[in-house]
């Protein structure tokens, strides 16, 4: 019997060196054709994770695949507010959308899947306290726990003020507390005053 040559491979392996997942844009870019995208598709080689993300069949399922997906769609946002906590474990909700804070010149991303809730920020707060987690080998933007908190105050007509008093409540709870550095993201909120005393009671 010849052997077979797998004409995928070279392919396949532009995928892996990306953990196995892309966005088609990337993909071409990196040298996979259009055509071939789809082909692979077609013959069980790429699973179609949602619109213009491509992953591997052969790879792993991402454990955060909400997470991976919307940092591959929308490249300029931050995961914020209640997907942030509970990335951080500081909330019982459960988010039903990503949270996700984008520029405010930036136009609403056309993603369907999965649904966003968008925050329109200005661009110097946008950039403040930004952490970059590598989730199933793709880099996600995720706002750290102080500012997370602190964004919560701020937006508590939106996300509701028992979430916010109870994202505080948690963060007190965890190792590795900074109030100082929490402090700081609610002056640059100027939620300073509204934190202060429901700190006070929980030191």
């Amino acid at each position: 019997m010849p052997f077979m040559v797998d004409k995928y491979a070279p392919y396949k392996t532009i995928f892996k060196k990306h953990e196995g997942i892309l966005r088609a844009a990337e993909a071409i870019r990196l040298g996979v054709p259009e055509h071939i995208v789809y082909e692979m598709v077609e013959k069980g080689e790429l699973v179609r994770e949602a619109r213009g993300i491509y992953r591997l069949t052969e790879s792993e399922m991402p454990s955060n695949p909400d997470l991976v997906q919307v940092s591959l769609l929308v490249p300029k946002g931050v995961i914020c507010l209640i997907s942030a906590l509970y990335f951080y474990e500081l909330t019982t909700q459960i988010p039903h959308s990503i949270y996700v804070a984008l520029p405010q010149n930036v136009a609403r991303p056309r993603v369907n899947y999965p649904p966003l809730e968008v925050f329109w920020v200005t661009n110097s707060l946008h950039s403040v306290g930004v952490d970059v987690h590598v989730l199933d080998g793709v880099k996600v933007k995720i706002y750290n726990r102080e500012k997370t908190v602190a964004d919560c105050f701020k937006f508590r007509n939106r996300v509701g003020e028992d979430v916010a008093l109870e994202a505080l409540k948690d963060y007190i709870r965890q190792p590795k507390l900074d109030v100082h550095k929490l402090l700081e993201y609610a002056k640059i909120n100027r939620v300073e005053k509204l934190m202060i005393p429901y700190l006070k009671s929980l030191l």
